[in-house]
């Protein structure tokens, strides 16, 4: 069995910042990529940021220069670092991860609960 536990979202004026924690658990063997994604009302859900085990990157443009995903692999966590946050970030926040159970020999997509994140003055 194979968890993503999502925390950290909130209400925040905008300018202001959070940090989304994504922490997975269970028979993992490895883990390919994590990332974040955010649905707004009345929109569809959208890619915010990737990261690959290795570090490597990819955002969204508008939140390039804004926000930072980590990774901590020995955590088997992911962190969205999301400053100068503008009322346009209200969304529900979720993480997903493409990783590989024990004996498994390919790789699935998991998701986290959703986290509402929230900017307004």
């Amino acid at each position: 069995q194979v968890q993503l536990v999502t925390s950290g979202g909130g209400s925040v004026q905008p300018g202001g910042s959070l940090r989304l924690s994504c922490a997975a658990s269970g028979s993992i063997f490895s883990i390919k990529n994590m990332a974040w994604y955010r649905q707004a009302p009345g929109k569809e859900r959208e890619l915010v940021a990737v990261i690959t085990s290795d570090g490597s990157t990819n955002y969204r443009d508008s939140v390039k220069g804004r926000f930072t995903i980590s990774i901590d692999n020995a955590k088997k966590t992911t962190y969205l670092q999301m400053n100068r946050l503008q009322p346009e970030d209200t969304a529900v926040y979720s993480c997903n991860a493409a990783l590989r159970q024990t004996y498994s020999g390919h790789y699935d997509n998991y998701w986290g609960q959703g986290t509402q994140v929230t900017v307004s003055s």
